[in-house]
């Protein structure tokens, strides 16, 4: 958790029990970075997306940021499309000074920039067309995360913004960039690297004599198998990009040390789910070993109790009793619905619990089930009213 909601948990309250409210408005009008992780299916792109609303429409400049391939966020916030270039979100309101940006991550255009801003154009030219690294911008494993650390970076950079809202992909992968630098790092200085910078290197007429002689075996296995030409591409690609590695290394592990800095934090968000809330628990012990900033779990479809004054068990036994004597049926399923109403919350509060046993720092905020999908902006305000009012852990 974050050093402010550790320190509040070590204060506890008057009565000696951690103080686990949290205050959602004062998160989103203090925070500059609020990171929103979780498995997929549980709302944690309708979590973002309410929390940047919320937040511009309390006066401060947001962008929202989405690595999620789903286009549910376009469509909720009315965007015809979303990519790599902020969009301005219209009918929000911006009586209190506030604007809103949306956009969705591309990592091939991010990469593409990057390469742009960081190379002199005779060298970026090079890079771009070279055949392997137009099939590693795009689909190549870990480049997503790659370039959210550097669409991170940038907008952090370009000061634009009061705060920004990261939404991020879904499954444990959400975290995969928190590893991206030190990651980077292994690849950057791996002897692979270092052999396939060889070839060009030696450059021309050289290249053969080096592969034969100076790579050895190695290099002509790998030959085989990828072929010379798929090699010559990806060695004359690592030796043209290695420039630009230093300055992409220091700029992924900036941003790594920013998502610890004040001024940053991680919503956790799951669904009152078995396997929603086992993935929860991962994220929130990953970030406890990464030292980053936590504000709590949204655990989100939270279905409550209508009439808790009824309980589950009377009200099979009057269904039944209705059912067998032919009256009011209506009545009768009207009952066997709260029945199976009650159980569900139930089993909900159980896994809730078994979550809180297990980390009983973490405050928990409550968002009630919607009776419809969220598919536009007012869904999203009354999402954002309800992490506001679900401050009790």
């Amino acid at each position: 958790m974050s050093a402010r909601a550790a320190a509040g948990a070590e204060a506890g309250t008057v009565d000696g029990t951690a103080d686990l409210t949290v205050d959602i408005d004062a998160v989103l009008d203090r925070e500059s970075v609020v990171v929103c992780c979780g498995s997929g299916g549980v709302g944690k792109t309708t979590t973002a997306a309410a929390l940047a609303v919320r937040a511009a429409e309390r006066g401060r400049r947001v962008a929202v940021l989405t690595i999620d391939p789903a286009r549910r966020l376009a469509q909720a916030m009315g965007l015809t499309e979303l990519d790599n270039t902020p969009r301005r979100v219209a009918g929000i309101d911006e009586s209190a000074g506030g604007e809103l940006d949306a956009m969705m991550l591309d990592m091939k255009r991010t990469f593409d920039e990057v390469v742009a801003t960081h190379a002199d154009p005779e060298r970026a030219q090079a890079i771009l067309a070279n055949p392997f690294y137009q099939s590693l911008s795009s689909s190549f494993a870990g480049t997503q995360e790659y370039m959210a650390m550097e669409k991170l970076g940038q907008l952090k950079a370009a000061g634009l913004y009061d705060l920004i809202v990261v939404d991020t992909p879904p499954t444990r992968n959400a975290l995969d960039f928190l590893d991206a630098p030190q990651r980077l790092s292994r690849f950057l200085d791996g002897r692979m690297i270092r052999v396939l910078v060889a070839p060009a290197r030696a450059g021309g007429r050289a290249y053969v004599k080096v592969l034969s002689v100076g790579i050895g075996m190695f290099t002509s296995v790998l030959a085989k198998i990828v072929g010379m030409q798929l090699l010559r591409d990806l060695s004359t690609f690592v030796a043209a990009l290695e420039t630009m590695f230093g300055g992409f290394r220091e700029r992924a592990e900036a941003t790594y040390e920013l998502l610890k800095r004040p001024g940053t934090t991680f919503i956790v968000v799951a669904a009152p789910e078995r396997d929603a809330l086992r993935e929860a628990s991962y994220f929130v012990e990953r970030l406890a070993e990464e030292s980053m900033p936590l504000t709590g779990l949204v655990l989100n479809r939270v279905h409550p109790t209508r009439a808790p004054g009824l309980s589950g068990s009377r009200s099979l036994a009057v269904a039944e009793m209705l059912t067998d004597s032919g009256a009011s049926p209506l009545t009768a399923a009207v009952l066997q619905l709260h029945a199976e109403r009650i159980a569900l919350a139930a089993r909900e509060q159980q896994l809730k619990a078994r979550f809180t046993s297990a980390h009983p720092h973490v405050p928990v905020l409550e968002v009630l089930a919607q009776a419809t999908d969220v598919h536009d902006l007012s869904g999203l305000r009354e999402v954002g009213a309800s992490l506001a009012a679900g401050a009790a852990g």
